[in-house]
């Protein structure tokens, strides 16, 4: 049995219960030909680089799993076959890691709480007058042409009047 690393990309308008249920799905293959899952791991609804079959988000799942080569082949069959599933990539790893992956590392970084360890900042200093109430030049009226008398205009061409060549 070898270890390998699968993400897949579900379509953006199905719940994440139902990407559930896709992962759920491989998951069951890949343990009904003897292997075992070290990390499954779902990222969310995430942008995509790029649109793919007119789809601007995804929902992104990561599974680590040691299993022989058939089940593989059988897990991607399906997934190819599932209309839910926008791409999927298996690459064969070393390692079988167990840990949290970087993005949701990433991710539990972001949820901290406010930063309590910046210094306070005390005072600032008056900014000085900004130009708020600076002299403007006169008001033009709705439909002046740069400040044209109406008389001033060039007149419409009709379609009649134009030249034929």
């Amino acid at each position: 049995m070898a270890n390998y690393e699968t993400v897949l990309i579900a379509r953006q308008d199905v719940s994440a219960a139902q990407v559930e249920t896709i992962a759920d799905m491989a998951q069951e293959i890949l343990t009904e030909a003897g292997g075992s899952i070290a990390r499954r791991e779902y990222w969310g609804l995430r942008s995509l680089a790029f649109r793919m079959n007119k789809n601007r988000k995804g929902h992104y799942v990561l599974m680590n799993f040691d299993v022989g080569s058939d089940a593989v082949v059988e897990m991607e069959r399906r997934l190819r076959l599932h209309d839910d599933v926008l791409r999927f990539m298996t690459v064969r790893t070393e390692d079988l890691p167990t840990e949290p992956s970087v993005v949701l590392a990433r991710r539990d970084e972001r949820d901290r709480p406010e930063r309590g360890d910046r210094p306070d900042r005390g005072d600032r200093p008056d900014r000085g007058d900004r130009g708020g109430d600076r002299p403007r030049g006169p008001r033009r009226e709705f439909g002046d042409d740069m400040g044209m008398e109406r008389t001033e205009r060039r007149p419409r061409r009709e379609y009649n009047d134009r030249e034929e060549n």
